[in-house]
């Protein structure tokens, strides 16, 4: 199948300007074409994933990707989907944001060869122009009107929106003409929330070329998850990019715990498994779903994309030494990833460490009489070992690498000693 065939077969094409016309442009020619991101954090998180992922397959078809981190957009704030003005940001603050996102992006893009990924900052056209030519130049050509029209400000009119976050429109319709003009850029994609800021783009182009060659534009489905409940989205907050928010455990966590409703669908709109592979693993839940091979390879295939290959197998080591309790051999940077939300506890004296007294102080059991059942039982175990001697004290023996003591009470229940 072609480029188009196999998105719609991924489920990954919502909106196009010109379903026709656009297919006869990316089957005639190698086509540059553009997505773009505003540096609002330090780093993305998996929301921001699907239109670059769809991006990098334009780009493994023969097309060339541009990939715009938008450091003059970012100091004003996309309105699209917003019910209230945006805080601004320092330049300062969006600066060390582009910084960081775009350190995510390269290990998306390929950005080597004839139809290598180029990397582009709004800010380098937008951060010097005058007042006077943004409204001559630019704003002349997008009537108010045709503004109030789009869903992106028609949405905000009751509950108020600023000149600054009206004109937004006007400033990604700049960044698609520049790229049109300057990159030959005949293409953007983007999230359907995006579809007002791109056709903004195309009516730009349209007025300030009228004679010139079409250019088009494509927009993504939000991706939902089959319960109703938002996705990206876990009690602890927003699956990240950068390891120091969501470590690569975490994050391998995330997709291996998909539902069986949805990891189909991620396979497809996330992964760049063949058409023919993930036909297998949707075959393996019917016949052997209690294996989970599909959220296993959704899994491994997002974490060595975002994290590379050595954080995968970390995270993989990480999930069985939690699943089996045999957690002696894990390092110090291992058990801070696999144990971050665990209870956790710091004794004042690290000397003379009773167990019973400790299981107590720890909050792992409500008292002394249950402790001491607890240990007898075999339902506790120091570092994966199972104690039940009621007697016993912790030695530096029982301190991984001098930092840690991982307590067990029962199956599932971990308690984290740190020192």
């Amino acid at each position: 199948m072609d480029l188009m065939q196999e998105l719609e077969w991924r489920g990954i094409v919502y909106q196009q300007t010109d379903e026709e016309g656009m297919k006869e442009l990316l089957n005639k020619e190698s086509v540059s074409l553009y997505c773009g991101v505003d540096p609002t954090a330090d780093s993305m998180h998996i929301g921001h994933l699907l239109p670059f992922l769809t991006l990098r397959r334009f780009q493994n078809h023969g097309h060339r990707p541009i990939v715009l981190v938008g450091g003059a957009t970012g100091m004003i704030g996309d309105p699209s989907g917003k019910r209230e003005e945006r805080k601004l940001q320092t330049p300062e603050m969006v600066e060390h944001n582009v910084a960081c996102i775009k350190k995510q992006l390269e290990k998306i893009f390929d950005f080597s060869g004839d139809n290598g990924a180029k990397l582009v900052n709004n800010n380098d056209w937008v951060g010097s122009m005058d007042v006077v030519t943004f409204l001559r130049d630019f704003g002349k050509n997008i009537g108010v009107n045709y503004m109030l029209a789009k869903d992106i400000v028609s949405s905000r009119l009751d509950s108020g929106i600023s000149f600054t976050e009206f004109a937004y429109t006007i400033l990604q319709a700049m960044d698609f003409y520049h790229l049109y003009e300057n990159h030959n850029c005949k293409m953007q994609i983007g999230g359907s929330d995006q579809w007002g800021n791109i056709t903004t783009g195309l009516e730009m182009i349209r007025k300030m070329k009228p004679e010139a060659e079409k250019a088009f534009g494509m927009t993504i489905p939000l991706v939902t998850k089959a319960d109703g409940t938002k996705f990206g989205k876990t009690e602890s907050g927003a699956i990240w990019l950068d390891p120091e928010k969501t470590s690569p455990y975490e994050f391998y966590q995330f997709w291996i715990n998909a539902a069986d409703a949805d990891v189909v669908k991620y396979l497809k709109i996330f992964t760049f498994l063949t058409p023919e592979t993930i036909e297998v693993l949707e075959a393996s839940m019917q016949e052997e779903a209690h294996l989970r091979k599909a959220q296993k390879a959704l899994a491994e295939e997002m974490t060595r994309l975002i994290h590379g290959q050595e954080a995968l197998e970390q995270a993989i080591k990480i999930s069985a030494a939690l699943f089996s309790g045999d957690v002696k051999n894990l390092t110090a940077t291992e058990i801070e990833q696999g144990f971050k939300d665990v209870p956790s506890y710091e004794p004042a004296n690290e000397e003379e460490l009773a167990l019973v007294e400790l299981l107590v102080s720890a909050g792992i059991s409500p008292s002394k009489r249950q402790a001491r059942e607890d240990i007898q039982n075999g339902a506790v175990s120091i570092n994966g070992d199972k104690m039940t001697d009621t007697s016993y004290t912790l030695s530096n023996e029982d301190k991984m690498e001098g930092k840690f003591t991982i307590i067990r009470r029962g199956k599932k229940k971990y308690f984290l000693i740190k020192y």
